[in-house]
């Protein structure tokens, strides 16, 4: 008996020191693969960055995709028992640039849409739609003519607006020359101290085109499977404070398995005579609903030009 003991010990051991030695290999081997993979990745960054370098067009695009739906029915535990509610969010960001020894065309695309729904299946008086709710589009080209290796002439279109509800009102086009500056790699500066910003509106006494100054800045770059992008837009208006405008949009991106990922978009924008505007909707609301209103009616000196913000977190797919 103590002999088939020792037997079956020694057996067990035996296996155990096997299962042992071929595990370290395997490890042994799989470090082995990955510094050869590190090696042939380096290299193929390397070749990726020669490219890059080249003259030539350089076209890209990635976007987010967020969304839920829900659907209660007799949930007595809330306010609204029978319902359903969902909410989408799809943003873009693309570009086309094309870099020459001499001269640079930079175009790029930024929009956000969103759209929410809440259904009250109780009444017949609310929306069962999908209703907008952030509403951006942002198309700009640049072109350049170097003076330097990072210096150049340049000139800027650029027209932002909302798509989805009241297009063109107000819709911003701004024109301008002035200088390009490229400092490091992948960031743009743009100083053009001749510009003109024209406003397209229903509402004339708001909205108003006037002469100024256009800065913009745009950092964009993928770093592995991180995507980045910045851009700050400014028109510092020359006949006043009022009419002047300020958006800074970012989008991130991680890229978890074949081009699908996580994102996260957010912007802040400044403009009072967008603020006005609103204010003068909810004036008029309000004095509908109570005509003995005595409130002052908003001006551009006693409007509140609240900071506007939005933000989209969600899936992402690399185009």
């Amino acid at each position: 008996m103590t002999k088939k003991l020792l037997l079956t010990s020694a057996l067990m051991l035996s296996i155990a020191f096997g299962f042992s030695q071929t595990k370290e290999e395997l490890h042994a081997q799989k470090a082995e693969k990955q510094s050869i993979a590190d090696a042939a990745q380096a290299e193929a960054n390397a070749l990726q960055a020669q490219i890059d370098a080249l003259p030539g067009w350089r076209v890209g695009a990635f976007g987010v995709i967020g969304g839920s739906l829900s659907n209660f029915n007799n949930w007595y535990s809330q306010g609204v028992p029978n319902n359903s509610s969902g909410n989408i969010g799809i943003s873009v960001n693309g570009f086309a640039n094309l870099i020459e020894d001499k001269f640079f065309w930079r175009n790029s695309l930024t929009t956000n849409l969103s759209w929410v729904k809440l259904d009250n299946k109780d009444t017949d008086f609310d929306s069962d739609k999908f209703e907008p709710t952030t509403d951006v589009f942002n198309i700009s080209s640049l072109y350049g003519r170097k003076l330097s290796e990072k210096l150049a002439a340049s000139t800027l279109l650029e027209y932002r607006t909302t798509i989805l509800d009241n297009f063109n009102d107000p819709g911003y086009l701004d024109i301008g020359v002035g200088v390009t500056w490229t400092p490091i790699e992948n960031l743009i500066v743009v100083i053009h101290p001749l510009n003109y910003n024209f406003v397209f509106a229903k509402n004339d006494a708001v909205f108003e085109s006037s002469l100024g100054a256009k800065i913009m800045a745009d950092y964009t770059r993928q770093i592995g499977k991180v995507g980045f992008k910045s851009n700050l837009s400014m028109f510092q208006s020359y006949k006043s404070g009022d009419l002047s405008n300020a958006t800074w949009t970012n989008s991130f991106s991680y890229t978890l398995w074949k081009g699908i990922g996580v994102g996260f978009d957010f912007a802040l924008r400044s403009n009072k005579q967008e603020a006005l505007n609103y204010g003068l909707d909810q004036y008029a609301i309000a004095l509908a609903d109570n005509p003995g209103l005595t409130d002052a009616v908003p001006t551009f000196d006693n409007v509140d030009n609240d900071l506007q913000t939005y933000y989209t977190l969600g899936l992402t797919y690399k185009f």
